[in-house]
């Protein structure tokens, strides 16, 4: 089945993340972010069951099909498998928008640091927090820490589907992620043709935590339980999940939980044996059906329509199960995002 699609109301009177000392209770409006930087290779021939009932908003319910080559496969490279407790995860990393710290996840994922590590401070309608390998706030790895990437510059070379332009803004997606930029029309006047672009922290996108020093990232990262956009430009944003937003929302409540839930394994889905990937066709968000989607969404919503109503749609082709992936070493403490500070441009 297509996956559900939507932006939750959880999150706009959320607490920041735990090192967030500066975010207001209250996110700002939503703001949109770009299209991916490269379009992903179209799926062979998933089997897709047309018409498929997609639902953005939980009170919104949209009937759309789109044709087979509509459909796209995800880039192994860039593909973060996630097995908890609760079961699987699946995130679309996007290196065009935080290069080294989707570089460190990858590498973590793959010496085996976040297996078995705990979402030590999991919020409601907010936050999911872990990648500290001590399973407590403010732990970190061997590994040095990272300047930050909250912003990056966005050329008319990178494919992308512009869905509006709120307040001098442009807002849309690259590929599955919600992104904002400076009005892109600046493009021209730019003495690289480019524009100040950044992640938009819609449900289900993922950022790198950092300490109070906004260079002080590391190895912790977060999921968006719900949308809070006042982390815009405060975090490093490296991708979205595609599959399992329900199981993020299922993990065990607490800052930190009683009985916390632990990631049993961290994988890059190039590394996994292929009959155990997850096989996912993504909506491709350049597509005629996308933009009918987002056109018949923004109808309904009216003047409240913002990029965080809509979330690329899926096709699980074939399911494999969490089961296959074994828990290595002992639960390490992921880290929680910790105090934004204001990015400079």
């Amino acid at each position: 089945m297509l996956a559900a699609t939507g932006a939750s109301a959880e999150g706009v009177a959320a607490t920041p993340p735990k090192p967030q000392r500066q975010a207001p209770a209250k996110p700002p409006a939503p703001v949109a972010r770009p299209a991916p930087a490269s379009s992903p290779a179209l799926v062979a021939a998933p089997t897709i069951v047309a018409p498929v009932t997609v639902r953005p908003p939980a009170t919104i319910v949209v009937t759309m099909s789109a044709p087979l080559t509509e459909w796209r496969a995800l880039d192994a490279e860039n593909t973060l498998v996630l097995d908890t407790d609760k079961g699987r995860i699946v995130i679309e990393l996007r290196p065009q928008f935080a290069p080294l710290a989707v570089a460190r996840i990858k590498r973590l994922a793959r010496t085996g640091v976040y297996d078995g590590l705990l979402f030590h401070r999991v919020v409601d309608g907010f936050i999911a927090q872990t990648g500290n390998p001590n399973n407590l706030d403010g732990g970190k790895s061997l590994e040095p820490d990272l300047p930050e990437e909250f912003t990056f510059r966005l050329g008319a070379e990178t494919p992308r589907a512009q869905l509006a332009r709120p307040q001098g803004e442009s807002a849309g997606f690259i590929g599955a992620q919600p992104y904002v930029s400076v009005d892109e029309i600046r493009m021209a006047m730019s003495p690289d043709r480019r524009v100040s672009a950044w992640g938009a922290f819609c449900a289900g996108v993922v950022g790198m935590g950092h300490d109070d020093d906004p260079d002080g990232g590391n190895s912790e990262f977060f999921i968006m339980r719900g949308t809070t956009r006042s982390l815009d430009r405060q975090y490093s944003v490296v991708g979205r999940v595609v599959m399992g937003l329900e199981v993020v929302r299922a993990l065990t409540l607490g800052d930190p939980p009683i009985q916390p839930s632990r990631m049993t394994k961290a994988r890059v889905m190039a590394d996994m044996p292929e009959a155990t990937r997850p096989q996912i066709a993504v909506l491709n968000t350049l597509s005629p059906e996308f933009r009918d989607l987002a056109d018949e969404v923004r109808r309904i919503k009216g003047a409240d329509f913002s990029i965080c109503d809509l979330e690329a749609p899926i096709q699980v082709t074939a399911t494999t199960t969490a089961s296959q992936a074994t828990p290595q070493k002992g639960p390490r403490a992921p880290r929680a995002p910790t105090a934004p500070m204001p990015a400079s441009h």
